[in-house]
């Protein structure tokens, strides 16, 4: 069963589309956010390191997928709130406090509402292009 599940999620992800790995990777932030400040309260140690270390693995890879050419100025800021997470998860993994993750929880539900909000923009703007193009 598990396997069938692993294989699913495999292929849903080589066959996602750039902004659908973006999504889960916020997804699976939020996710491990919530399970560390869950484990910090059930004051399970073992079970808060592993959900903040798998946070931090996704944020240094959206980190590393920043292109500062491209994204200029955006990229330097979404670069900055990449820093404030993983310092603010170190914080919270070192003296075994929830609060900094609830910052960090609130940074990421924001970052995901805003590429959410984007990327319906970006496929309404394409369709309502594409739209143009065939009218006229």
């Amino acid at each position: 069963m598990s396997y069938g599940l692993g294989a699913y999620k495999k292929t849903s992800i080589e066959t996602a589309a750039r902004e659908q790995i973006l999504l889960m990777l916020y997804q699976a932030a939020i996710k491990n956010c919530k399970k560390a400040i869950d484990a910090i309260d059930n004051k399970d140690l073992v079970k808060k390191g592993e959900s903040i270390g798998k946070l931090q693995d996704i944020v240094i890879e959206l980190m590393n997928s920043l292109d500062f050419k491209i994204g200029g100025d955006v990229a330097k800021e979404l670069a900055a709130l990449y820093d404030y997470i993983l310092y603010s998860s170190t914080q919270a993994n070192i003296n075994i406090d929830r609060r900094p993750l609830e910052g960090v929880l609130g940074v990421l539900n924001t970052l995901y509402s805003g590429w959410v909000e984007a990327i319906k923009s970006i496929k309404t703007g394409q369709v309502t292009n594409e739209s143009d193009k065939k009218a006229g």
